[in-house]
């Protein structure tokens, strides 16, 4: 054989093998993206129960408020239309937003215990608060693992050369994450 010959062949293996290192870079990366984006899909679901493990208990919370309150109609009705809107809406985006309303509307109702005293001696109330309180808790948790999961899926697909094979493979980043509301950014006045 010439020595041409074996340069060529040289040539031709160093490129397959180039090849088939860029294309294992690709099947790898286009794995963890697809692992990546179901654990995102899991941790949203999470959460969604979560939400309408709360938007269930709203209603029984309500009707014991109302026992006791008969004059509160535009709080209930707010409740009411803000439960609405987050068991209609579409998507995270759609239901992180309806549940920025429904925290608002439920700590209407909330504020309401400070008015009645009675209320917070129904022993009903206070079975319904302390569910709610604890769902509450539960949605914290769910919502902060979520927020882990896009961040872990982001940082993934923004990265070089993860980046390059994400826009091939149609992976976009996700920005449908679970944010503090602008009141919850500043502190409460305190006044003795």
């Amino acid at each position: 054989m010439s020595k041409g010959l074996w340069i060529a062949l040289g040539v031709v293996g160093v490129f397959v093998l180039a090849l088939l290192m860029v294309f294992g870079s690709y099947v790898s990366a286009r794995n963890q993206m697809v692992a990546k984006d179901q654990a995102v899909k899991s941790k949203w679901s999470e959460v969604d129960v979560q939400l309408e493990r709360r938007a269930d208990l709203i209603p029984n919370l309500v009707e014991t408020v109302k026992g006791f309150t008969k004059e509160e109609s535009t709080v209930f009705g707010d409740i009411a239309n803000a439960r609405a809107g987050m068991l209609n809406a579409q998507g995270p985006a759609g239901k992180i937003e309806a549940n920025g309303k429904l925290d608002s509307a439920l700590g209407r109702l909330l504020l309401l215990t400070e008015n009645y005293p009675q209320l917070r001696s129904s022993d009903q109330f206070m079975r319904l608060q302390d569910e709610l309180s604890g769902t509450e808790n539960r949605i914290s948790v769910a919502r902060k693992r979520y927020n882990d999961a896009i961040q872990d899926y982001n940082t993934f697909i923004l990265q070089f050369p993860n980046n390059i094979w994400a826009g091939m493979a149609g992976y976009h980043e996700n920005t449908a994450y679970f944010a503090a509301p602008e009141s919850a950014k500043t502190a409460p006045a305190v006044k003795f």
